[in-house]
């Protein structure tokens, strides 16, 4: 079976000297422990939430399911697809999956959450999507619409866990309320330090589902993880994720969205740099160009963007791992020589309030940004610790 392989960090060194054997345990996903779950599946009607990652020994669940015997009569899509075919933020429509002849729901199209007719003659569903830890990354807010749709609908939810290549580490402002919105559901910090097993189990005990109905929930959960390791995944979680760097990079670059910067969608090596024709500084430059399936028409095709290459960063500062790095944002409004805005309307979203935006345009330092996430991020350590599994 192919497994996630994760790498002990400096923090857990003194138990791996320990106990050797966890330097070299292979985390087994929830996917694997079919012991744990094929029994709860037995003659019963069941749905699914995955997409292409959702592997289990190298097959996607669903594929394995239907050559088990299982009945799946329903698929539900989250961002990008099942079969992972669509780039970030595109409209996906329902249809069959061609592999099995199964009726695929979207889950990002017309609607984000399932209809009661979505969820008709389903008697459990099956989630097993793969997230990386940050905020907004909309796998999250998926899951928080399936278990609303499934407490109103009085349907049990069992959650296969996966890693959390961003787990090792809380980082960045905490969402404020009133900009809640599907890159961002509930008032947590960007990159928050739980598995997705994790996460609905606080979402359940936080009554953060609507009307406060709580979801029938079941945690399958993995073997021989800890939060205090680097985890590489088996398959890249979505088109513009790629890699490990991507991944890394991820909370710290996603910020650019929300503004006219460019972070290298329709290259090889998107979330890995970022660039604008206009940023007056930079030795690297590149150009974004149309690939189907991962970035059609991205921002500034065909313009040569000038930037930096972060894709050797944490190769060659293994110590900045571990944090949100505003280094480049900051620096890039300081270089902007735009005709138009640095930023864009998306950005305060992203970010969870408006208070990032003052402070970058304010000239304050990354220091001082950092200090004023603290309080928030320690309120939220004490949510997050009552929903640990690891």
């Amino acid at each position: 079976m192919k497994r996630e392989f994760c790498v002990p960090t400096l923090m857990c060194l003194a138990i791996v000297l320990v106990i050797p054997v966890l330097l070299h345990a292979q985390v087994r996903i929830g996917a694997e422990r079919t012991e744990l779950y094929y029994p709860l599946l037995k003659d019963k009607q069941i749905g699914v939430v995955a997409n292409q990652a959702s592997l289990a020994g190298g097959h996607n669940i669903v594929d394995v399911l239907v050559n088990q015997g299982f009945h799946v009569i329903r698929i539900f899509s989250p961002e990008h697809g099942f079969r992972m075919s669509e780039e970030a933020g595109q409209i996906i429509g329902n249809g069959l999956d061609s592999a099995t002849g199964i009726h695929v729901i979207s889950l990002y199209g017309a609607r984000k959450k399932p209809s009661s007719d979505d969820m008709k003659s389903l008697d459990l569903v099956l989630f097993d999507v793969q997230d990386v830890g940050v905020r907004f990354f909309t796998y999250i807010s998926t899951l928080s619409y399936m278990m609303e749709a499934c407490a109103e609908e009085k349907i049990p939810l069992i959650l296969l866990d996966r890693p959390n290549p961003n787990g090792f580490y809380i980082d960045g402002p905490v969402l404020e309320n009133q900009y809640k919105s599907f890159v961002g559901m509930h008032p947590v910090p960007v990159v928050y330090g739980m598995t997705i097993g994790e996460y609905a189990q606080m979402v359940n005990g936080e009554a953060w589902l609507k009307n406060m109905v709580r979801c029938s929930l079941t945690i399958i959960p993995l073997e021989n993880y800890s939060h205090q390791a680097h985890c590489t995944l088996s398959a890249k979680p979505s088109p513009n994720l790629p890699n490990p760097a991507a991944i890394t990079l991820y909370p710290s670059l996603c910020f650019f969205e929300g503004t006219n910067i460019s972070i290298g969608r329709g290259t090889s090596f998107p979330f890995q740099v970022y660039g604008h024709p206009a940023l007056s500084y930079g030795n690297f430059s590149f150009t974004p160009e149309s690939i189907p399936g991962v970035s059609l028409h991205p921002p500034l095709e065909g313009k040569t963007c000038r930037g930096e290459d972060l894709r050797s960063f944490y190769k060659d500062n293994p110590n900045d791992s571990g944090r949100i790095i505003l280094t480049w944002l900051l620096k890039a409004h300081q270089g902007w020589n735009g005709k138009t805005a640095f930023f864009t309307d998306y950005f305060n979203r992203l970010a969870g309030n408006s208070t990032l935006q003052q402070q970058i345009t304010q000239g304050k330092s990354e220091k001082d940004i950092r200090q004023s996430w603290k309080p928030g991020i320690e309120k939220f350590k004490k949510i997050r610790s009552k929903y640990l599994l690891y």
